[in-house]
């Protein structure tokens, strides 16, 4: 696999349609300057993917769009395509070319595709993860990088390996596995708490439970006795009525025409019943219910429906938080306004560079000069030497010349080092007022930070607050809804008894008893007594409606208690001493008819409620009329006496009560969520702060730490200066002393020698002319080094700041960029919002339209229904009259039966008994007496009677004190719950353990892969730094050896004779070998398909560079090589040349050239 074609259009200096064909082997790319020659490497770095503008030479990332010239327009977009050679079949992609594209509007938006289908960039790096192109780009090499390779962190050389090897794949999917795993241990955690909680809640409701089971098993036993010593009782009456009958059969004959009389009327009661049956009203009346229902139904659509459009507007409003973006926008544009000025200060350096190039010119003419002058005057010294009067002379004034130079040189240089103390000691005043500043502002910064711990402390304990708070909202509410649940279930089941779901349509039906009425809160048990079977009836206001409805019962099969309005005013009963009337405990419930009252006056007229049992015994033994109870539901009547029913009334006051309390609890969790979700956001705030803060403080102590390092340099350079000038003046004190020995004995030479003192004099302004040529040079000289110092200073310095510059600017862009992507989300939600909001104003409009059909139908049906109740009504009257006729029939066969007057006396006996035995029955058992199922009588211990039987059985009953009758469905739901949960927690961490294993299945996988990689990487690198610095030696080591997941590499290499192993005291061109060292090392442990290289070449001399062209020859028939040069030697290495050229306001052009090589070329 290698690169075929790059085609470029609109890609920075490339405006027209421009496609480089490559082939395998070396591919130079030569031009001048400013061309465009890197704008190569930067198309093929951004259709790989690059996100980075540092990356691409650039300050934004729209700066890759051909920004126009003079005579060209600006484009509107930039598009690269890089077709790759697949003939191998190493890409999965069918096909023998794969072509990458990649095109930027600029509105931001950009394309990827693969094959001309649109893909994602994660899909790009994904194919090619596997060939040895990754992510990172490792296999292209920009301008600059090779230094950065060696500055860079040891982790980030451990990348580059890891790159090559294909490690950062298994890393992804580790890390993918390790947030995973943290997932699950949240999710642990909570199920944890959840499983502690079900079974706190479990431990009372087991002690319950078996309380509630226990009674349940004695109950049951108890009504089996009860309904088999009741059966007994109903057989033994019977038999006797039956004896009875016997005895009133002499008036047979009369009887027999009463009878004929009354089956006529009961067939015209039959007849008028049957008229009734065959209308429709109750067919009627459910399809008005049906309606009914679908109206409430569509009301209910209609309000789930608004519901939703008030969330959705809710999170239509709400949008993301731009106020981070626009202070990164800010910040980018104060970055950018600091960059012009670091460029302008760049170009003042450049007029200083100028005008110091000029300063250089004057120095070497002036070095020139002096020169010629030097040797006229070396040459005037031989003449005058061959001349013996004057040969001492010359030679004494020459010391003398010297030694005034010297004299000079060294005042110069004094003055100099006196000079440069001076700076240094105004630099050290103003680096140490920075410190100081910088001090304050880090003690400053730590009061900040320990503030913002505090804050987040304080914000992180309100988070645990709220949750806890939540917890017990959420608890309550939960117990809540558990009871209005189970009080609303025993409710339906007492209702139902009534047969309320058979009558409760019937004309006359006021509701269910327990709908209909309120009682006073502790008093529940004492009316349920009182009441009896009563409870489940159904209430119906008058005679008729209860004989209809006991007609429906009958006709359906069904049984139930009527409870019909008192006809006639109920007498006031006088209150026992000691008691309480139970009538005053209990009222009709608000809104329920007036006819409820005499129902209730009916039913608890006689009924008083006591403080104790004894007391009761007492009142019902003097007053056996009356029902007495406890305000524990201990019962005494005429009836018989009975202890506390374990039970308590359940009424829908009740039901509405407890409802009212769970939706109340339900509406409280309300304020719960919302304080902790507001807790959560601030301390989520609070330890961004806290973080923001600590960085700050790092970034504060390491410029303090600089600033000391800052002055500690200074101090010493102004005690070696001192120490110069100590040694300078010793200096300047010998050179003095000299100078006036050469001066006395010059003196003494012209008293000898007057004849030569022209001579002498002539040859010493020779040499005062010569010297003052060289002083002038000397002092140009000194300005030249002082300037070129300064400048090579504020050069590094401004080239450190507009480093840092652009590095921020380009940490800002990224996450601008982070937040564009977050940005066009929300964009996307926003529409897919509106889109349901359009939909369910669509399902409005359909809802309301279907409500007002059904409406249509319900009126009509409604209508029908009533004319339908109109003649039932009147088939109801006629079948009165029957009915009437039919109890005067009964009455004169009563008249008939008088003559039997013992044996009426003895039925009516009879028939007293048998009531009080059915009232018996209703109130023990809850069932009519002709429901009353024939069952076999328990097994009993000779001497035992059936009747004691049952009195232990109640005994035992009261014993087990107050029951909770729901204790076993809450215990059954929460023994559900906990089996969930448990499976749940055993799920988890069966999942736990799986990812466990991926991790440390990756860990290994890590750990093999690397440490191979190294191992050969090392192995390349000894060998190349052999062949780059013959005689030298170069190996990798690892920071943290006993950590492969983590360690980092560090390049130690050594040349030869020299014992410099660390890589920052190598030159500049060693630096660069090393570089290539390790880059070909990692190429040729783990080849990609191709490479490119940015003049890398640049800083090399000739040795260093032929050694890299050796190097470029060797990997020829490995990879293929694209290199962007300047060298003439690197263009004839390749096997071929693309030039890049661009014409003054116009866009970069490219031509080709295949180079031709003779075959011992092509095999050197």
């Amino acid at each position: 696999m290698f690169l075929k074609r790059l085609t470029m259009k609109g890609f920075k200096s490339f405006a027209d349609n421009t496609v480089l064909e490559f082939e395998p082997g070396v591919t130079a790319v030569v031009g001048p300057n400013g061309s465009g020659k890197s704008n190569v490497v930067d198309a093929v770095t951004w259709v790989l993917g690059a996100q980075s503008t540092r990356a691409l030479r650039s300050a934004k990332m729209d700066d890759v769009i051909f920004a126009g010239t003079a005579h060209k327009a600006a484009l509107g977009r930039a598009e690269v395509a890089l077709t790759l050679d697949n003939s191998s079949g190493k890409l999965p992609v069918d096909g023998a070319e794969v072509t990458i594209s990649r095109t930027l509007f600029r509105n931001g938006d950009s394309e990827y595709a693969i094959n001309g289908t649109t893909c994602r960039l994660l899909d790009i790096q994904e194919l090619l993860s596997d060939s040895g192109v990754g992510r990172q780009q490792h296999m292209i090499i920009g301008q600059g990088q090779l230094d950065s390779i060696l500055n860079s962190s040891s982790e980030n050389r451990r990348a580059v390996i890891e790159e090559a090897a294909g490690v950062l794949k298994h890393r992804r999917r580790k890390e993918r596995a390790e947030r995973r795993l943290a997932a699950t241990q949240e999710n642990l955690e909570r199920l944890g708490d959840l499983v502690r909680e079900v079974r706190r809640q479990m431990r009372p409701l087991e002690r319950q439970a078996v309380s509630a089971r226990t009674y349940a098993d004695v109950e049951r036993e108890l009504r089996i006795a009860r309904q088999s010593l009741f059966r007994q009782r109903l057989d033994a009456f019977d038999e006797r009525k039956r004896d009875l009958e016997e005895m009133i059969s002499s008036s047979g004959v009369l009887e027999r025409e009463l009878r004929t009389e009354l089956v006529t009327l009961d067939a015209q009661a039959t007849t008028a019943a049957a008229e009734m049956a065959s209308r429709r009203e109750e067919m009627l009346a459910s399809t008005l219910g049906t309606l009914q229902g679908l109206a409430e139904r569509a009301r209910g659509t209609l309000s789930v429906i608004a519901e939703r459009e008030r969330s959705l507007r809710a999170a239509l409003v709400a949008s993301a938080d731009e106020n981070v973006i626009a202070t990164l926008e800010a910040d980018a544009a104060k970055l950018a306004a600091d960059l012009v000025l670091v460029q302008a200060d760049e170009e003042t350096l450049r007029e200083m560079r100028d005008a110091l190039q000029s300063a250089e010119a004057l120095f070497h003419d002036a070095q020139h000069t002096h020169e010629e002058t030097w040797a006229a005057v070396s040459l005037e010294s031989d003449q005058a030497a061959l001349r013996t009067a004057s040969q001492r002379a010359a030679l004494l004034d020459r010391s003398l010349g010297a030694a005034a130079q010297s004299e000079r040189r060294s005042a110069q240089r004094l003055s100099e080092v006196r000079a440069s103390i001076e700076e240094s000691t105004s630099a050290l005043a103003r680096v140490t007022s920075a410190r100081d500043e910088a001090t304050v502002q880090m003690s400053a910064a730590s009061a900040q930070l320990a503030e913002a711990v505090a804050d987040a402390t304080s914000a992180e304990l309100e988070r645990e607050n709220a949750d806890e708070a939540l917890a017990q909202a959420s608890d309550v509410a939960a117990r809540t809804q558990a009871r209005a649940e189970a009080l609303a279930r025993a409710l339906e089941e007492l209702s139902g008894s009534g047969g309320r779901a058979i009558i409760g349509d019937l004309e006359g039906v006021l509701g269910a008893f327990l709908d209909l009425i309120e009682v006073d809160e502790g008093w529940e048990r004492a009316v349920e007594s009182a009441a009896g079977a009563s409870v489940g009836a159904v209430v119906v206001d008058g005679r008729r409606s209860a004989q209809a409805a006991l007609e429906a019962l009958r006709r359906e099969g069904g049984a139930g208690l009527i409870l019909p309005v008192a006809e006639n005013q109920i007498p006031p009963v006088a209150v026992p001493e000691g008691c309480v009337a139970l009538r005053s405990l209990v009222r009709a419930r608000s809104g329920a008819p007036a006819h409820v009252t005499r129902v209730l006056d009916a039913l608890f007229s006689r009924a008083f409620v006591i403080e104790s049992w004894q007391a009761g015994i007492d009142v019902a033994v003097a007053h056996p009329e009356l029902v007495v109870v406890t305000r524990d539901g201990d019962r005494f009547a005429a009836s018989g006496w009975r202890v506390a029913s374990g039970r308590a009334l359940v009424t829908r006051a009740t039901v509405d009560d407890a409802q009212r309390a769970a939706q109340e609890a339900a509406h409280a969790l309300i304020p719960c969520r919302e304080r902790r979700g507001a807790a959560a956001s601030a301390a989520a705030s609070a330890r961004q702060r806290v973080n923001a803060l600590t960085n700050a403080a790092t970034k504060g102590e390491s410029e303090l730490e600089r600033r000391d390092r800052e002055i500690t340099r200074l101090l010493q350079q102004i005690t070696d200066a001192q120490s110069r000038v100590e040694a300078l003046g010793t200096e300047v004190d010998g050179v003095v002393l000299e100078r006036q020995i050469l001066e006395s004995e010059l003196s003494e030479l012209r008293d000898q020698l007057p004849a030569l003192e022209r001579a002498v004099a002539e040859a010493t302004a020779r040499q005062a002319r010569a010297d003052e040529s060289r002083r002038h040079v000397e002092t140009l000289r000194s300005d030249v080094q002082v300037a070129t110092a300064q400048l090579a200073r504020r050069e590094a310095e401004f080239a450190e700041r507009r480093r840092l510059i652009e590095q921020r600017r380009g940490e800002i862009e990224q996450r601008l960029e982070g937040r564009s992507l977050e940005r066009a989300e929300a964009a996307q939600r926003r529409e897919s919002l509106e889109s349901d909001l359009r939909v369910l104003a669509r399902l409005t409009t359909i809802v309301t339209d279907a409500a007002q059909d059904i409406r249509l139908s319900q009126e009509t049906m409604d209508s029908t229904y009533r004319e339908q109740l109109e003649a039932s009504r009147a088939s109801a009257e006629r079948l009165e009259t029957v009915r009437r006729a039919r109890q005067s029939a009964d009455e004169r066969l009563n008249q008939v039966a008088e003559r039997a007057h013992r044996g009426q006396i003895e039925h009516a006996e009879l028939a007293v008994k048998v009531t009080n035995l059915h009232e018996s029955i209703r109130r023990d058992l809850g069932v009519e007496p002709d429901q009353l199922d024939v069952v076999e009588a328990p097994e009993l211990a000779e001497g035992i009677s059936l009747e004691s039987h049952v009195g232990d059985l109640e005994a035992r009953i009261t014993s087990l004190g107050p029951i909770n009758p729901l204790a076993l469905e809450e215990l059954a739901a929460l023994e559900v719950r906990y089996q969930e949960l448990d499976t749940q927690v055993a799920d988890v961490r069966h999942a736990r353990r799986e990812l466990q294993e991926v991790v440390r299945a990756l860990d290994e996988e890590i750990m093999q892969t690397f440490s191979s990689a190294v191992a050969d990487v090392n192995e390349h690198f000894s060998t190349l730094i052999a062949m780059l610095f013959p005689g030298g030696q170069g190996r990798l080591i690892l920071t943290e050896p006993d950590d492969p997941l983590n360690t980092g590499v560090e390049i130690e290499v050594r040349p030869m004779g020299r014992n410099v192993r660390r890589i920052s005291l190598l030159s500049g061109g060693e630096r660069s070998m090393a570089a290539l060292a390790f880059l070909f090392a990692v190429f040729r442990s783990r080849p990609s398909p191709f490479y490119m290289m940015d003049e890398v070449e640049a800083a090399l001399d000739d040795v260093n560079l032929q050694r890299f062209l050796s190097l470029v020859n060797e990997f020829r028939d490995e990879a293929q090589l694209l290199i962007v040069t300047h060298q003439k030697r690197t263009m004839e290495a390749a096997d071929a040349l693309y030039g890049v050229t661009m014409v003054p306001g116009a866009s970069s052009k490219v031509v080709s050239q295949r180079v031709k090589k003779t075959p011992q070329e092509a095999s050197a």
